[in-house]
């Protein structure tokens, strides 16, 4: 035993020795290793930001944006007392995004900068709209240190400006707009994951590919009737179907297990790789509580994409605080679950831990105060006023009111267009009006993540003439779809074609309640054409036509006519009953066999019966082999009359009877030929419309409607005109001399015609001047256009045709200017004379000259 504890011990020692060995071994190598590292220069490239907010003019912001009222100054020092005390009692908590400075370097309360606006949009009375319009029209920035709130927080009203900002900045503006349209909004500083934070939509399934779940409607049991047939007994060996079962139960759980591990292969290998930042990335969201605005459940709203989620939704990893417009509240609750335990009850201080007492938020009783039964009702409101006398409101929003205009609401996007990566798919947007063919959003879908194979390719249009909305491109078949909205010309719904080309596989859906015809559907191939009708007098619900090989190819379009049409080999009618006629004289389907010459037809199932009757009839020609006539024979009707066999109709009747189906049958061949030229005019129509593509503009729409504006810039010029001609009217003419003379207030009769003396005078001499004037202007352009001419004369031998050119051109310039001299020097002469009648005139009728003037009246 004693040699082998010394064995044991020495051996124990040899490890020791060794280990220690290996471990100076392995430190000489790591300190080798770290002086390798450091001669190593790594640089560090500096964060480069697509705009730079030190550029933010704020030279045209308000005061309120510049520095802080007294009620702002004391609401920050109690945030900085706040801060204090919930570091005191939390030191392992972050520090609280209570006071960041907004664009002017200025400190302001995070509530203070909520700014609740209620904008004259119908859209954004609803959250899902407000939070679609923020996500569209901000773009993206992340935060400066994924790990920590930033140190700033610009005005909604600056965002808004830019069209940028960070998700806090992205909250701040929707919770504004979701409590000024009555919803219990708060914006909230957390924690989430990557993919929210970085806004990665990759491997989101897109919007616009998701189906709305449809509701399971229950089958209502009918009640077994008291006489029904019982049914036939099951003769079946139950066994068997035990058996069968069983078989089936293996196969489809084989089938299940193997669509699991696939599902479970494709997510393990779609699972992005792992996040080292996990929990620790902040986030700003915003919280919608229950109660205002019938809203059933509180729910998240994700700013960057507009989204919502459950407030227990595994994206979201903690809250550090919420706050509105009127207070701050700090989550006192773990988060070891992330949200999934959290409870919203803002009124709980043992769950939130509020920072004014001045909230809205009732205030749960506690268990201190309900133990202490012998408390009055009058003591506790007494100490219920105190505590509200000694709160603090929140001072009002020192942000101005926020406003978007509607060219700005219209264009939503920055730029107009925004482009969104989604799982195998690529959205872009653009703003109405920015595409000349109408185009607002286009959805390409893709076959792998790469996204390099082309699948299909959604677009959707608005504000188009042809009213085209939607239209769908799948690149494997190469069928385009399109959709249109009522009012196209040809009241056309939908339109699904290959090509283009006439006479191929197309289908077309049209408004049947627009249509005389009542046109539904038509279905067309090379081979045949398929029409279905609705709300026809004459019952007519479904028409088919089989054509034949065209004997002689028309050269284009315009040149088919009903002569060279494709042949129609047979057209087939149905028609609903028609309760106004017997069973067995309402038809419900005729087949017109223009090869076999041939017509039949079949009647309605009378009541009771289970066989329709049937007539066949054969056109022949109109005269035998003999080149005797041929009216009607038994033989060219074959007759089957269910229920009465007795009853047959004369040759007579059966004679107008085929001549009638004779003439039916031509006016369904024109009707089909008619159609054949409508399928014709429509693909001509679309490939104009498509070439155009023109845009309507609404009438209300003043800045886009070119006639609208016209009309309103006329009407301000007349009104400025009249504005202007009421002015002038207003002067005072006499004011002039009246300044000569002194300003007396009673005038003598010497004085009044001594003052009508000179304002004619005046007058006349401002009337010769102006004749003066367009007298020397004329003669200023007579002699150059003299000189021009003897100019022209002295060297017509050496000028080139440019120069001949200009002459002319001057020459036709400067006798029209001549000829415009001329008329108004003549119409000059002609109306000064009347001007000086109407002054003189208006003189002796003014009231301040009129009564030492009358005797000249």
């Amino acid at each position: 035993m004693e040699s082998s504890q010394e064995s044991y011990i020495s051996s124990g020692e040899e490890e020791e020795e060794e280990e220690e060995l290996s471990s100076f071994l392995l430190s000489d190598e790591l300190q080798d290793l770290e002086k390798q590292l450091s001669h190593i220069q790594v640089h560090v490239p500096e964060v480069v930001f697509e705009f730079d907010w030190s550029s933010v003019d704020t030279s045209n912001l308000p005061e309120s944006y510049k520095t802080n009222s007294p009620k702002e100054q004391m609401l920050l020092q109690v945030a900085d007392n706040f801060h204090r005390q919930y570091a005191h009692l939390c030191p392992d908590r972050e520090p609280l995004f209570l006071h960041p400075i907004n664009e002017c370097r200025v400190e302001k309360f995070v509530s203070t900068t909520v700014r609740p606006t209620l904008l004259p949009y119908s859209e954004l009375y609803n959250w899902d709209g407000s939070a679609r319009f923020v996500a569209d029209y901000l773009t993206m920035e992340p935060l400066p240190s994924p790990i920590a709130p930033p140190g700033y927080l610009y005005s909604p009203t600056t965002i808004l400006r830019y069209q940028r900002g960070n998700c806090f900045d992205f909250s701040i503006l929707l919770c504004s707009l979701l409590i000024g349209a009555g919803y219990d909004a708060y914006c909230v500083n957390g924690y989430a994951t990557r993919e929210i934070c970085m806004m990665d939509e990759s491997r989101e399934v897109c919007p616009l590919l998701k189906k709305p779940e449809e509701v399971a409607v229950e089958a209502t049991k009918q009640k077994p009737k008291k006489y029904a047939i019982k049914p036939p007994r099951d003769l079946s060996s139950k066994f068997e179907l035990r058996q069968e079962a069983k078989q089936q139960a293996i196969v489809q759980a084989a089938l299940e297990k193997k669509r699991k591990e696939e599902e479970e292969k494709r997510l393990e290998a779609e699972k992005p790789p792992p996040d080292t930042l996990y929990g620790l990335r902040v986030h700003a969201w915003v919280l919608v509580l229950s109660g205002k605005r019938e809203v059933p459940e509180s729910f998240f709203i994700e700013p960057f994409t507009g989204k919502s989620y459950s407030t227990t939704d595994d994206h979201f990893l903690g809250i550090e605080s919420v706050w509105n417009h009127k207070n701050y509240w700090v989550n006192m609750q773990d988060c070891w679950n992330a949200c999934r335990d959290l409870q919203f009850d803002l009124g709980d201080p043992v769950r939130w831990e509020f920072m004014l007492l001045g909230t809205d938020k009732p205030l749960l009783s506690l268990p201190e105060m309900e133990e202490e039964e012998d408390l009055v009702e009058d003591e506790v409101d007494d100490m219920m006023k105190e505590e509200e006398a000694k709160g603090f409101d929140m001072p009002a929003s020192w942000v101005e009111q926020i406003q978007i205009s509607p060219r700005e609401f219209e264009t939503r996007c920055p730029q107009g267009k925004k482009v969104i990566q989604y799982k195998n798919a690529k959205l872009e947007k653009w703003a109405p009006y920015l595409n000349t063919n109408g185009l607002v959003t286009r959805l390409t879908l893709f076959e792998d993540p790469d996204r390099t194979k082309v699948l299909e390719v959604k677009e959707w249009y608005k504000n188009r003439e042809d009213v085209l909305e939607t239209r769908d491109l799948n690149k494997k078949t190469e069928v385009t779809n399109e959709f249109f909205m009522p009012g196209h010309v040809q009241g056309l719904k939908a339109h699904m074609y290959l090509t283009m080309d006439p006479e191929t596989d197309r289908t077309m859906e049209f408004y049947s309640e627009t249509r005389v015809d009542g046109l539904q559907k038509r279905v067309e191939t090379p081979n045949d054409m398929e029409e279905y009708f609705e709300g026809r007098s004459d019952f007519l619900y479904y028409r088919h036509a089989e054509f034949g090989k065209r004997i002689k190819k028309a050269g284009n379009a315009a040149a088919i006519t009903e002569s060279n049409a494709r042949p129609i080999l047979k057209i087939t009618e149905r028609f609903y009953r028609n309760p106004q006629k017997p069973a067995d004289e309402d038809v419900a389907e005729r087949i017109f066999s223009i090869v076999e010459e041939k017509i039949f037809l079949t009647y309605h199932c009378k009541e009771n019966y289970i066989t329709p009757s049937k007539r066949d009839f054969n056109k022949r020609a109109d005269v035998d082999s003999m080149g005797n006539k041929i009216i009607m024979t038994h033989d060219m009707c074959i007759s089957y009359l269910a229920g009465s066999p007795e009853k047959e109709n004369k040759l007579f009747h059966l004679y107008e009877m085929m001549m009638h189906l004779i003439e039916d049958e031509k006016k369904a061949r024109h009707l089909v030929w008619e159609s054949e030229m409508e399928v014709l005019d429509i693909l001509r129509i679309r490939e104009e419309e498509e070439a155009a593509s023109k845009l309507t503009v609404s009438i209300y729409d003043t800045e886009r409607n070119e006639k609208s504006k016209e009309q309103r810039e006329a009407m301000e010029r007349m009104q400025q005109e009249e504005r202007q001609r009421q002015v002038e009217q207003d002067l005072d003419y006499l004011a002039p001399f009246l300044i000569q003379i002194g300003g007396i207030e009673k005038m003598t009769k010497w004085l009044a015609l001594r003052l009508k003396e000179d304002c004619l005078n005046d007058f006349k001499h401002r009337l010769v001047d102006k004749a003066n004037l367009i007298q020397a202007r004329f003669e200023k352009e007579t002699q150059e256009l003299q000189k021009k001419q003897q100019w022209y004369q002295q060297n017509q031998l050496n000028m080139t045709l440019e120069d001949e050119d200009a002459y002319l051109t001057y020459c036709s310039d400067a006798m029209f200017r001549i000829r415009i001299l001329e008329l108004r020097l003549s119409r000059h002469k002609e109306r000064a004379p009347l001007k000086y009648i109407a002054l003189e005139e208006k003189l002796c009728k003014d009231p301040r000259l009129s009564e030492h003037l009358r005797f000249y009246m």
